[in-house]
């Protein structure tokens, strides 16, 4: 009896899976479509490089679909269709750097397989195959050795890899045939015509290159950069005036900057290959990428150090946090600010280097009044020089990252030059200033360093905010700024 009851709930269950099997094949199938529609929209260049390669196989396809075609080459057509799948590359640079590679090492290595073969057979029928091994084993192993070395492992790798073995297939087959030359040219020929297909619909239909990938990712790391570094002011000094919530989101961007040098190395190896393009000169400097690029990493990288202050449960006093606060704010958003200059410079490869200037100037004004704040501030205990370690580290790591914005600048700029990038003038910036860079309203008043009126006269510091809009002028003697005259005495 109990046997028949568990035969029937295993009836049941089955029956029921039986019935519910169409709708989660309908669910799950549904659930692949829109995968596979995002992934898509992600990036569409996807769909549109399958399609290239679809054409570049149902053309070289020809060379056995047409007759005349295929008695010129015969069933070495097929090699032809292997080039395109195996050099058939999402980007410009990458079908052109295995195109080539493969087209050369193809040529060279079949060049010395028929010289090869001719020279064993001068030695007779019995020392041909010592020969033809002793040549297999010495160039085979040299052309192996050599993809250990980084330049040509970096660039010449596949190249390597169809020499070898390219000349191993005609030297050890020329043993047993005597058409070897024949057989040479035809896959020769054919490899030529795939390779030439691929890179021609590369270049020609929706191209994707390289170098353009590099650039914009150079410059939205930048940007990645700024936007945490903008936002770590509200994330350890937080404010009612930004939340947690929108300053968290902005200060974890440059989590990707940190894992992103192979990328940047595989893309500027690529963009090497490409011809001129747009923006891009056929000699453009793509190794400067790489040199921006690891500034802008050791920079993220002092950031995360600066970002595990926030995230950590030692913190200093409140009174001392209140000191440092406007100096570390104005270097922090300065900072950003530059960034952001500097990346708009790249994006538009146009010169910003007044404005960029202008915020590292101000960025070091606030290290100078942050170290005028610390030795002021400075405890007199023991005890009260260890509460303030974790302020002080916090201050002393954000000096350095503003250190790196200067050097990522510089980096820009001799790149710029090298680039050429097209100076950009502001419209609000009178020629007679030069490299003044004078846009914001404001007042001119001492600082504030005493308890008393004649030493606030006596202070030699003064804070300069520009009021008037209008493009100034300048005389010997005083600044003229609109309606408003200061002098300012040194």
């Amino acid at each position: 009896m109990e046997m028949d009851l568990n035969a029937q709930v295993k009836k049941a269950c089955f029956l029921q899976r039986l019935k519910d099997f169409p709708s989660k094949l309908k669910d799950g199938v549904t659930k692949r479509i829109k995968h596979v529609q995002k992934f898509g929209k992600d990036d569409p260049r996807r769909i549109i490089h399958s399609i290239k390669v679809g054409l570049s196989l149902t053309l070289v396809s020809m060379l056995y679909y047409v007759r005349p075609l295929y008695n010129s080459f015969g069933v070495s057509g097929m090699w032809a269709i292997l080039t395109v799948v195996v050099v058939s590359e999402f980007t410009v640079g990458g079908t052109l750097s295995k195109g080539l590679n493969r087209a050369f090492a193809t040529l060279i290595a079949g060049a010395l397989g028929v010289g090869a073969v001719h020279l064993a057979r001068l030695c007779g029928h019995k020392g041909e195959p010592i020969v033809l091994g002793i040549l297999v084993f010495s160039l085979g192993a040299a052309a192996t050795f050599s993809r250990f070395f980084p330049r040509i492992k970096q660039r010449y790798d596949y190249g390597a890899l169809i020499f070898i073995l390219t000349f191993s297939m005609v030297a050890v087959s020329g043993y047993r045939t005597d058409e070897i030359l024949v057989i040479a040219y035809q896959r020769l020929s054919t490899i030529l015509i795939g390779g030439t297909i691929c890179i021609l619909v590369s270049i020609f239909v929706f191209p994707v290159w390289a170098g353009e990938d590099l650039h914009k990712m150079v410059a939205n790391n930048i940007i990645k950069l700024a936007n945490s570094i903008e936002g770590f002011d509200g994330e350890y000094f937080p404010s009612s005036e930004k939340t947690s919530k929108e300053t968290n989101s902005s200060v974890r961007e440059y989590k990707s900057i940190l894992t992103s040098k192979s990328t940047e190395d595989t893309l500027a190896n690529l963009a090497r290959w490409e011809p001129g393009h747009g923006r891009f000169r056929l000699r453009h400097p793509w190794t400067k990428y790489l040199k921006i690029a690891g500034l802008v990493r050791q920079c993220a990288i002092h950031f995360e150090v600066l970002n595990g202050y926030v995230l950590s449960d030692a913190k200093a006093p409140q009174d001392f946090i209140s000191k440092i606060q406007e100096p570390c704010s104005i270097m922090s958003r300065e900072a950003g600010e530059a960034l952001k200059s500097i990346a708009k410079s790249i994006k538009t490869m146009s010169r910003y280097h007044v404005c960029v200037n202008t915020h590292i100037k101000n960025s070091k004004n606030a290290i100078e009044n942050l170290r005028l704040a610390l030795k002021l501030s400075f405890p007199e205990t023991e005890k009260d020089l260890l509460e303030i370690i974790p302020g002080v580290t916090m201050a002393s790591t954000l000096i350095d990252i503003v250190s790196y914005v200067e050097k990522i600048s510089e980096a820009v700029d001799e790149f710029s030059v090298l680039a050429h990038f097209k100076e950009n003038l502001d419209p609000k910036l009178s020629p007679e200033l030069g490299q003044h860079h004078l846009l914001h309203k404001g007042t001119v008043k001492p600082v504030l360093e005493g308890d008393n009126e004649e030493e606030c006269n006596n202070s030699p510091h003064v804070v300069i905010a520009v009021h008037d809009e209008q493009p100034p002028t300048v005389n010997e003697n005083n600044v003229n700024l609109g309606a408003e005259k200061t002098t300012v005495v040194v």
